[in-house]
């Protein structure tokens, strides 16, 4: 009886599903081996690399756009001087000079003085102040109330959705402006919490549809249905896949309106609704100059310019913001 055959080397022949072989020689296999290696330490995309997040590849392109890094550095400026206007400015923006009314630039005074006598310059530093809390504080307000009654009505539906789409039909009917004039002229206070009371009180509707569309895209998806399937309660449902998926459009959008609200402040105060004397404010150094305006505009132009720049600031801020969280621009 013939002696068997040695057998051969294992790693070099390998049994197919079809019946077949496959040759896998040794050195073959050390060099795939060595491929999974190098992809693991950075050569290629490793199967453990986790992909990046809507949130990171929106940093990574904000990172890399010059409107948004000048937009930011001047947005950056206008909170500190708006927390430490004395860093920039040493005077009192009460004090004024009856003397040096209308009076144009002088040493120590670069922006002039207004019809009080009081230093134009001192004044638009600390008027960042009001502008930029009622900007900011306005903002978080109204979107705080928008998402919340917008992602609940947007989420359940029903009853509570019809009657939250007829409420804001009924807010977007009243003028901004008109209901300005009407709420806030039996106001007596000079802070800002009346204006960013009124802010938030006919702003919440466009921030509530937007997060109420952008919810009711999110739960059709198949994260949210398999979530649902397995168990999840609703508040987990909304806390953990619906807004973290549904809230990029909301902060767009209320970024964009940061630019508006200060700008809505400047005009409320123009019009002699919104801040009031003694406050330092822009729309009232702008209301007080408009009268002396062939005589001294430089008591119009600073604050004026100052507003300007503020608002852009925030509206190229805000269009940053979009393009870099908008997928359809990826």
């Amino acid at each position: 009886m013939p002696e068997p055959e040695p057998p051969k080397d294992e790693g070099a022949i390998a049994p197919t599903g079809a019946g077949g072989s496959m040759d896998l020689a040794t050195s073959d296999g050390a060099g795939l081996e060595g491929l999974d290696q190098g992809e693991a330490k950075g050569h290629g995309k490793g199967p453990d690399e986790k992909p990046r997040s809507l949130w990171s590849d929106a940093w990574r392109d904000l990172r890399r756009n010059p409107v948004f890094i000048i937009s930011g550095l001047v947005i950056v400026f206008l909170v500190i001087i708006a927390i430490w206007p004395q860093l920039i400015a040493s005077g009192n923006p009460l004090s004024c000079d009856l003397a040096k009314a209308q009076e144009g630039s002088q040493p120590g005074h670069p922006f002039g003085f207004t019809a009080q006598g009081c230093d134009v310059y001192t004044r638009t530093v600390y008027g960042a102040r009001a502008s930029v809390t009622v900007g900011v504080c306005s903002t978080l307000g109204v979107a705080i109330v928008g998402t919340v009654l917008g992602g609940l009505a947007g989420f359940f539906g029903g009853f509570w959705d019809a009657i939250l789409s007829r409420v804001t039909d009924i807010f977007f009917g009243i003028p901004v402006v008109l209901g300005g004039l009407v709420l806030l002229s039996v106001v007596t206070s000079s802070t800002v919490w009346p204006v960013i009371g009124f802010m938030v009180l006919l702003g919440w509707p466009q921030i509530s549809r937007i997060a109420r569309g952008s919810v009711i895209t999110i739960k059709q998806n198949d994260f949210v249905q398999a979530a649902r399937a397995l168990g999840a309660s609703n508040s987990r449902m909304m806390l953990r896949h619906v807004l973290p998926n549904a809230v990029a459009p909301v902060i767009v959008v209320a970024t964009i309106a940061l630019g508006t609200y200060i700008a809505l402040e400047a005009t409320l105060s123009y019009l002699g609704v919104g801040l009031k004397p003694p406050s330092v404010s822009w729309g009232i150094d702008i209301s007080d100059a408009s009268k002396f305006i062939r005589n001294a505009p430089h008591m119009l132009l600073w604050p004026a310019g100052a507003l300007a720049v503020t608002v852009l600031a925030f509206i190229m801020l805000g269009d940053a913001v979009r393009d870099a969280l908008d997928p359809k621009l990826r």
